[in-house]
């Protein structure tokens, strides 16, 4: 296994669309065996290989206490809106480090996805489980969380993220 490369806000990669994955094979494993470190490490709950700069339909979570029950989500798709009733949560992303906003998303969604085997399998989430399968899945359409906040926040991040590459 091996820590990866997370691209950080306002890097254009990650406004790239993530394409279906077609192969479930050993580097399929690899992928998301490193993604997994890297989200551990980062002290993530959460991973979409875009972040990684890998445009696949890719996401890696855990939001166990103890960190030991991995979920990996290939190709997930939102079958529907099981409650529309919306929760908030204080998101954080590890490509945006260090900076939390306070976002509404659906409750309750049902995911359709695949294993690291091929096998199909649905998902009804909630609460934050829910949450962080639509952070995440935004990140495979390009998006991020801050297209969800204001465009002076947006724009406070970004000149406090480059100021801290020495851009």
């Amino acid at each position: 296994m091996a820590l990866l490369k997370v691209l950080l806000f306002p890097d254009p990669r990650l406004r790239t669309v993530a394409e279906p994955v077609a192969q479930f094979d050993d580097s399929l494993k690899r992928i998301t065996n490193d993604m997994l470190e890297t989200m551990y490490d980062g002290s993530g709950i959460g991973l979409a290989a875009t972040q990684v700069n890998v445009h696949k339909r890719i996401i890696v979570l855990d939001i166990s206490e103890d960190k030991d029950n991995p979920l990996i989500l290939i190709n997930p798709k939102l079958k529907k809106i099981v409650d529309s009733e919306k929760v908030s949560y204080s998101e954080g992303c590890l490509s945006v480090p260090g900076f939390y906003e306070e976002l509404s998303r659906p409750s309750s969604v049902e995911i359709a996805a695949f294993n690291l085997e091929g096998e199909e399998m649905n998902i009804i989430t909630d609460d934050l489980l829910s949450v962080v399968i639509q952070h995440e899945m935004d990140h495979l359409d390009g998006k991020m969380m801050v297209d969800f906040i204001s465009n002076i926040k947006r724009e406070m991040i970004r000149k406090k993220l480059n100021k801290a590459k020495g851009i």
